[in-house]
């Protein structure tokens, strides 16, 4: 009787984790919808008006609807953090093309990687290509996957029908336009 008792305490403990989880993420990321491409995806959730539209502005939405990708995508907030804290490369970022298109092509990695192999990553603290062609540096601090010690994944695994969205709550910049 004792190992059935331990059995459904486990599940509990399964379940109650997993609600948790659960919890955690926030309204909006729970009905976003899973068969349109990251583009659409991220254009469905208000939280990334400012990245959609800066990908719109840099012509990368048709890049960004093919292949099998991973984005870390920054929300509003981080846009709005970047344009307090950081002026200049804020200001550079939305009116050049070239730095914008380095800006948005920095946070993303050429290939679907789920949370699971993410936190394996962040653990190994590897560092992953961008498609801009720097690397991301990946770690893990208290249970949250790090980007350059800079930026956390605050809601991981937003499907798309051509990849994975991780939320992120800062905008990363690529070492070569950090502050030059």
């Amino acid at each position: 009787m004792r190992g059935y008792r331990r059995k459904g305490l486990a599940a509990v403990a399964v379940a109650a984790v997993a609600l948790g989880v659960l919890a955690g993420v926030s309204a909006a990321a729970k009905t976003r919808p899973t068969t349109g491409t990251i583009v659409q995806v991220a254009a469905s959730n208000p939280q990334f008006t400012t990245l959609v539209a800066l990908v719109k502005q840099a012509g990368l939405a048709g890049a960004l609807s093919k292949g099998s990708l991973t984005v870390f995508a920054p929300t509003n907030a981080a846009f709005a953090y970047l344009k307090a804290h950081d002026p200049a490369t804020y200001k550079a970022a939305t009116t050049n093309a070239a730095t914008l298109k380095k800006v948005l092509t920095y946070h993303v990695v050429g290939q679907k990687i789920l949370a699971p192999a993410a936190v394996s990553a962040a653990k190994a603290k590897a560092k992953v290509a961008t498609l801009e062609g720097e690397k991301i540096s990946l770690t893990l601090v208290g249970g949250t996957i790090e980007l350059n010690g800079q930026a956390a994944v605050v809601t991981p695994n937003v499907l798309a029908s051509n990849g994975v969205i991780h939320v992120i709550n800062r905008v990363l910049v690529p070492p070569s336009l950090a502050m030059r």
